[in-house]
């Protein structure tokens, strides 16, 4: 339901906001090292979030990506507005035009529960309850070695 670009950008905004602020800004390297995601497709990530204001950053040498406490407050559908738009919450499956519930697609009612809830989900979960959940271990960013596990980073898998 959300593409690869959409996932990176919400790992992203959350490992920045469990280890930058705004004296200690994290750059794209890190970022990209730390996800192992590719450098130059995270920074066009990152800089469309700073672009629709959803997260802060600073150039120049000591320069990089940081949140604030409007960023952390920050319900995770408007990521995913920001990078795959959310027309995937409002169209048919099957790519009808006309399916509702009054006519319905062959699969309409078995997968708009679902849809209708991940979007709920996503309009009630914020930057801060992810980084929250990946700070007390009850979620992960990556799958990493036993050894980066205290950076948030890292999974038991």
């Amino acid at each position: 339901m959300l593409s690869k670009a959409c996932g990176y950008a919400i790992r992203g905004i959350i490992y920045v906001a469990l280890k930058g602020s705004e004296d200690h800004k994290i750059g794209i390297p890190e970022l990209a090292d730390a996800l192992k995601v590719p450098q130059h497709f995270m920074g066009k990530i990152m800089q469309n979030l700073v672009r629709r204001d959803i997260l802060s950053s600073t150039k120049g040498p000591h320069g990089g990506f940081y949140t604030n406490e409007d960023t952390l407050d920050t319900p995770i559908v408007e990521v995913v507005d920001a990078i795959d738009g959310l027309s995937a919450f409002h169209k048919c499956v099957l790519g009808l035009p006309d399916c509702n519930g009054e006519h319905p697609c062959p699969l309409h009612h078995e997968v708009v529960t679902y849809r209708d809830t991940v979007y709920e989900t996503l309009q009630t979960r914020t930057i801060r309850n992810l980084a929250a959940d990946v700070e007390n271990g009850l979620a992960v960013l990556n799958r990493e070695p036993r050894s980066r596990r205290q950076t948030g980073v890292g999974s038991d898998k």
